[in-house]
């Protein structure tokens, strides 16, 4: 079986478990700014380049991922959130990114065949594709509303890097995530079809939307419908939500989600919002109950945290969801679905 015929026949069956956050944990090491930049010779300071961990510290990455396997995780992203020349630049490593995708790929490659070599459990791993720090739909300056610091094809060309190197180092699937301008997730997108193509080997894509306020909407003014509706056409595997907020804020969205997307969900929120000190207080049974409340609406098929949450959140996740139903992927009527800001259907 292919890891895409594996991932359907297990959704069919139970709530799949995604990771948590890896900034959390990266964090409670301490490391210096010495620890970031290894033996490397690099212009900037490195101190928070957590993607260059896959190659100056690959032992604190494989040990994130493998705590979050021992927890319950089906699934592991790697650690390369911000692993494209346009992000990269900000720490003068643009060189890199290649080896640091591939290097992340196989430490969360190894982690989870170690674990399926425990019990037997498939594990797949899932390419992480970020937003990098530029947008194509909003000018960076007011004065100037035509104005973009990146255009289409640039973009997409970096992410193309990124997704070729994700799958020579043996992901599963590729996972476009935090999506707060879709038309940076359609280039994303374009580019993981394009590195799926020249691989020659099924890399199925996965959508992740974030809300930026309580509109409901992302960055560029999309609400989640029109985000499905702007993307549907890349068939991913899963299209769901994360970052933002917590579960209980995130849930009314989830739920039109659900009603509307005719493929399977994946979810994973902050361990509820920020305090004061921008510190994330919620403890793993209140995120567990909150997302256990999701799962008897029938809105997720996979679950799982972003920022705030540790290998307890999952570990709670995990336990307070086993032997649970999945939602049922809805069979919807065949009509146009378009979207500007807002979902349109054209029904007759």
């Amino acid at each position: 079986m292919t890891a895409e015929e594996q991932f359907r026949a297990i959704a069919a069956e139970k709530i799949m478990i995604f990771d948590g956050g890896y900034g959390t944990s990266i964090q409670k090491h301490g490391l210096t700014e010495a620890d970031y930049r290894g033996d490397l010779e690099l212009p900037k300071d490195q101190k928070g380049n957590n993607d260059l961990l896959c190659l100056t510290c690959p032992d604190i990455v494989e040990g994130i991922h493998a705590a979050y396997l021992e927890a319950g995780a089906d699934m592991v992203e790697t650690n390369t959130f911000s692993s494209t020349k346009i992000a990269m630049a900000d720490y003068g490593c643009e060189h890199l990114v290649r080896d640091i995708n591939i290097a992340a790929a196989k430490l969360a490659r190894k982690a989870c065949d170690a674990a399926t070599a425990k019990d037997g459990r498939p594990r797949f791993v899932a390419g992480s594709i970020g937003p990098t720090n530029k947008t194509l739909s909003i000018s960076p300056d007011v004065n100037d509303p035509a104005y973009r610091e990146v255009d289409y094809d640039t973009l997409k060309a970096d992410y193309r890097e990124q997704c070729d190197a994700l799958i020579e180092g043996g992901v599963d699937f590729l996972l476009v995530e935090t999506c707060f301008d879709t038309l940076n997730a359609k280039a994303a997108g374009m580019a993981a079809r394009e590195a799926e193509a020249a691989a020659g080997r099924s890399v199925p894509l996965m959508l992740s939307f974030t809300i930026t306020d309580m509109s409901g909407r992302n960055l560029s003014g999309h609400t989640i419908n029109a985000f499905w509706y702007s993307l549907r056409h890349l068939k991913p595997i899963t299209i769901g939500v994360n970052c933002a907020f917590g579960a209980d804020l995130l849930r009314p969205y989830l739920s039109e989600l659900a009603k509307n997307a005719d493929t399977l969900i994946l979810a994973y929120p902050n361990a509820g919002l920020p305090n004061e000190l921008g510190q994330y207080d919620e403890l793993p049974e209140t995120t567990a109950s909150l997302i256990r409340q999701w799962v008897d609406e029938g809105l997720v098929n996979m679950v799982g945290g972003c920022c705030g949450t540790t290998p307890a959140h999952i570990g709670a996740v995990a336990k307070a969801l086993a032997g649970q139903k999945p939602r049922v992927v809805p069979e919807l009527p065949v009509v146009t679905r378009l979207a500007g800001l807002e979902p349109m259907h054209i029904t007759a």
